[in-house]
């Protein structure tokens, strides 16, 4: 017969109600990482999609805002009506004036003349493609195993705290770059540092005061990934997950055929 049946407390039934308390504290702490670290996966993804998209697209835009003005002016000066004149003046506005020679050349200079990117781009030679736009699955395994490690919550007291945030910021850089070599000498840095102090269970108020901070923590992040999730560049990379360069042919072709479309409307206007 089983202590259930009895009617004798189970192992369970006698556990005291604060060890039950730090279980659940335990456990939304690591749910909060897990969080945490894909809400950061996330972002790193937006950033370099619209470094990316910035590069790519950029010039497109730009052309289809000078030709959208040129349409305008043109218009303008043919009919002289006073809103299309107000409408080329405005539009006019929009556009990026013309870069100085420094800003031009950002980058493409150093000591010793024009950068690598730049000679290969004047000689018609294959330019260095653009970083990827999502770290590599080795990096996020890599990363993952760093923040469980190492994340700042886990910490007992506010030295060690300390010690977690400044290792998380290299962390978050190396990831930002998706350089596995990096992340693994800071997981072998991390391996051989003070080991992590062990969780204390602690009195009932503490606990609930510490998943109310986990309860808090979580909106903010909510927030955050929302805010990215509602962002442009979010949300075309909601799109498609899985191949965001496809999404970017996709959309350089359909301003292609808007640019096309507009020179011809130009051209039909001053011809």
């Amino acid at each position: 017969m089983s202590q259930e049946e009895a009617g004798q407390p189970t192992p369970e039934d006698s556990e005291r109600p604060e060890a039950r308390l730090a279980r659940a504290v335990r456990a939304a702490e690591q749910a909060l990482i897990e969080f945490e670290i894909a809400v950061e996966t996330f972002r790193v993804e937006v950033e370099n999609f619209s470094r990316l998209h910035h590069q790519k697209l950029g010039p497109m835009y730009s052309r289809l805002d000078e030709l959208d003005a040129q349409i305008a002016e043109a218009r303008a000066a043919r009919t002289g009506d006073p809103e299309d004149l107000r409408r080329a003046r405005d539009l006019r506005a929009l556009v990026m004036p013309m870069p100085g020679v420094e800003e031009l050349f950002h980058d493409w200079l150093g000591s010793d003349g024009l950068s690598d990117a730049a000679g290969a781009m004047l000689t018609e030679q294959p330019v260095r493609p653009p970083e990827r736009v999502r770290p590599t699955e080795e990096v996020r395994k890599l990363y993952r195993e760093l923040v469980r490690q190492a994340h700042p919550d886990l910490a007992q007291d506010e030295p060690e705290r300390q010690r977690r945030d400044a290792f998380i910021v290299r962390v978050n850089a190396a990831y930002g770059r998706g350089d596995a070599d990096e992340l693994r000498t800071l997981s072998a840095e991390w391996a051989a540092g003070p080991a992590p102090a062990q969780p204390v269970l602690s009195e009932s108020e503490e606990l609930y005061a510490r998943l109310e901070w986990l309860a808090q923590r979580k909106e903010l992040l909510t927030a955050v990934a929302g805010e990215l999730e509602e962002s442009a560049i979010g949300a075309m990379l909601r799109m498609a997950p899985d191949d965001p360069d496809r999404l970017l042919d996709e959309v350089a072709e359909q301003l292609l055929a808007q640019v096309a479309a507009r020179e011809a409307e130009l051209a039909a206007l001053v011809g």
